[in-house]
């Protein structure tokens, strides 16, 4: 079965490049003359896809090569691009950058595996012929990637312009469709290794417009537009189908908080899409302004930038005491990375101390550089209630603290870790009773058992309240 699903990717040769803003340029340049636009990004990102969801007014999906198979990754885009009028795909890295010698999970694989064209972002400073010779090797380094256009970036005038653009035509035949002039002013402040979140940008409707106008004014939406559209059909592979555990949402749906505020904010919309299509009850809750936890029967606390809004945090003292009480209790939580470091005694930052839910024996010290980036493969090792031991998992971890345990009583680590850093290099994944906090991000798309484990503890939970007898230990 082969559909049409207009598309195109923006790649370039390295991060920094400028891909991310006029990626979201294009979409709201788009969107303004009355365009649907499916935003995607590639590879293991919270806060470039809070940013392209964010101009799209829609989410924006994932697709990893990582951590999805071929198939997962075919589901999702099909999934999520239905009835737009263009998807378009950021990637990440250097368009051939991938975890070994043949480039496997990188940008140009994934543009392949989709069919999509693609656009490269050059950085041009202090260049002019030598940019024609790197758009042929491009070409010439995977003649089966369909390398459609070249957009120059940090121009420093109309005559390097000029012999940028007649080289690239001149020795390798590809359309410029757009030159960006050098920028003094630049709304996009970066922090560590990418832009500052947009819940955190005052002006985030301000930047965007910035990011439209400069497309408008110096890209050939037109061209580009017209680039997307032409992309071929692309080949439906057949998913399993999800398996529905509770079916419709009612008064006896499993309730399972998440916080979202500006502290937690990385989650995945496949792993909350996830949790609804299995029957899960959704609640909402803020960490920084919420008095009193409500009823739930599971509680999942994303990723983000605790240390950020620390203060904030530590002052919701009534928050904080309650949770620990719930957990003591047995609530079922799930935490992931900023999760792990909300639920320790204190996060330190700057040298200030501040108290957080205290739930786990564990210090984290906020620190200058990344104490763990990049993907993690990790092995269950021990018994705990949302993974079978034996298992596998993937993921990718990315955080600047630094975990020291404080005691060892009543808690133990469940994964040992062969890829990554985890808490200590080996281990990763701290269990007390109906709790499990890690430094990994799991994707859902790409892991269903994740899902169906959280609903599986949230129901159990439930039942055991019903007849007071709702502690479990493993």
């Amino acid at each position: 079965m082969s559909l049409v699903r207009p598309r195109i990717i923006i790649a370039a040769l390295r991060g920094g490049a400028g891909k991310t803003i006029l990626s979201l340029g294009l979409i709201a340049a788009w969107r303004e003359k009355g365009y649907s636009i499916a935003p995607f990004k590639k590879g293991p990102d919270f806060i470039d896809a809070g940013w392209l969801g964010y101009a799209a007014a829609r989410p924006c999906h994932n697709l990893d090569p990582f951590l999805m198979n071929q198939e997962q990754i075919l589901g999702s885009f099909h999934s999520n691009s239905n009835g737009v009028d263009l998807s378009l795909i950021e990637g990440n890295r250097g368009l051939y950058d991938g975890l070994d010698l043949k480039g496997s999970c990188s940008t140009a694989e994934l543009a392949k595996l989709l069919g999509a064209p693609v656009l490269i972002v050059l950085d041009v400073t202090m260049a002019t012929r030598t940019v024609a010779a790197v758009v042929k090797g491009c070409q010439v380094f995977d003649p089966e990637l369909n390398i459609a256009g070249v957009i120059l970036n940090r121009v420093a005038g109309s005559r390097q312009e000029t012999l940028i653009r007649n080289a690239i035509q001149e020795y390798c035949g590809t359309p410029v469709v757009g030159s960006i002039p050098k920028m003094r002013d630049n709304p996009f402040p970066e922090r560590h290794m990418g832009l500052v979140p947009y819940q955190e940008r005052d002006h985030a409707e301000k930047a965007i417009l910035w990011t439209k106008e400069a497309v408008k004014e110096n890209l050939d939406l037109e061209q580009i537009w017209g680039i997307g559209q032409e992309a071929g059909d692309i080949a439906k592979r057949p998913q399993n189908q999800e398996v529905h555990l509770m079916g419709a949402v009612t008064d006896e749906s499993p309730r399972i908080g998440f916080i979202r505020d500006k502290a937690f904010w990385f989650y995945y919309p496949e792993n909350l899409e996830q949790l609804e299509r299995l029957g899960a009850s959704l609640v909402e809750i803020n960490a920084i302004s919420q008095k009193s936890l409500p009823e739930l029967d599971a509680l999942y606390i994303g990723g983000g930038f605790p240390e950020i809004q620390a203060k904030a945090l530590a002052d919701n003292c009534i928050f904080r005491d309650t949770l620990r009480e719930e957990i003591n209790r047995g609530l079922p939580v799930y935490g992931e990375c900023g999760g792990l470091m909300y639920l320790g005694e204190v996060l330190v930052v700057d040298g200030k101390t501040y108290p957080m839910v205290g739930a786990l024996p564990v210090q984290f010290i906020i620190q200058k550089k990344p104490q763990g980036h990049g993907y993690t493969v990790l092995d269950v090792d021990r018994p705990n209630p949302y993974y079978q031991v034996g298992m596998t998992l993937k993921g990718h971890e990315f955080h600047y603290s630094k975990a020291i345990l404080t005691s060892e009583q009543g808690v133990r680590f469940v994964f040992k870790v062969e890829r990554g850093n985890g808490v200590d290099g080996t281990r990763d994944g701290l269990c007390k009773n109906n709790l499990l906090a890690t430094y990994t991000h799991v994707h859902a798309a790409g892991n269903d058992l994740w899902a169906k484990g959280l609903l599986r503890v949230a129901l159990d939970y439930r039942e055991k309240e019903k007849i007071g007898n709702i502690k479990k230990t493993y």
